[in-house]
């Protein structure tokens, strides 16, 4: 029982070693290529007379905040990377290494650097877009910067729609997962004190009982 136990929690942090390795370079990849195009729009873009103070303080302060937000979700998949990619990369030949990767220590970063990057970044680049709009078309066409407006608000919607959801999703499968783990060490429990002669503990409840995994 106690190799079976020592089994699983291997399985298990190899697992949440890939998994930090993806979500890391996918903060990477995302936040260097909406960084990118910021800083791009902000040196490019051709200011006229005429438009409100107001606006261009707002495109100012969006843009700075944009690119500092990625700017931090990059340097923390920078940081921490290198390490895990090292660690993987053993692991791939078989070599038992993965409790050596600091993924498990520095979770609270990854996780910060995946909200920055894929969410608060996402939403913040929509908005970006809905002022560029403004800034870009004020002096030539204001319904078309209006329409543009209407166009990324329900974007907006749908995208905070879909981030509830696929968390709530995830949140589900990581449980189903959890509780399917522990009848399997149930299970293999049992067989253990069936081969032993003893009686087999009593199975543990699920907290959900109505709730199919």
């Amino acid at each position: 029982m106690k190799h079976a136990e020592e089994e699983s929690a291997q399985q298990l942090t190899v697992r949440r070693l890939f998994l930090t390795r993806g979500k890391l370079k996918a903060s990477s990849r995302t936040s260097g290529l909406m960084s990118g195009f910021a800083m791009v729009a902000m040196v490019e873009i051709q200011l006229e007379s005429g438009i409100p103070e107001g606006l261009l303080i707002a495109f100012s302060v969006m843009t700075t905040i944009l690119i500092s937000i990625h700017v931090f979700a990059l340097m923390i998949s920078v940081c921490i990377l290198p390490n895990i990619e090292g660690v993987a990369n053993i692991q791939q030949q078989g070599i038992q290494m993965a409790c050596d990767s600091p993924h498990e220590k520095l979770h609270t970063h990854i996780e910060i650097a995946w909200i920055f990057s894929t969410g608060l970044g996402t939403l913040l680049f929509l908005a970006e877009i809905a002022i560029l709009c403004w800034v870009k078309f004020y002096n030539h066409s204001k319904p078309a910067a209006v329409a543009a407006s209407v166009v990324l608000v329900p974007v907006c919607i749908v995208f905070v729609w879909f981030a509830i959801h696929f968390y709530r999703s995830l949140v589900q499968h990581k449980y189903e997962r959890s509780f399917q783990g522990i009848e399997e060490l149930q299970q293999i429990a049992n067989q253990l004190h069936t081969d032993t002669g003893t009686s087999p503990s009593t199975p543990t409840p699920s907290p959900y009982p109505n709730q199919r995994v």
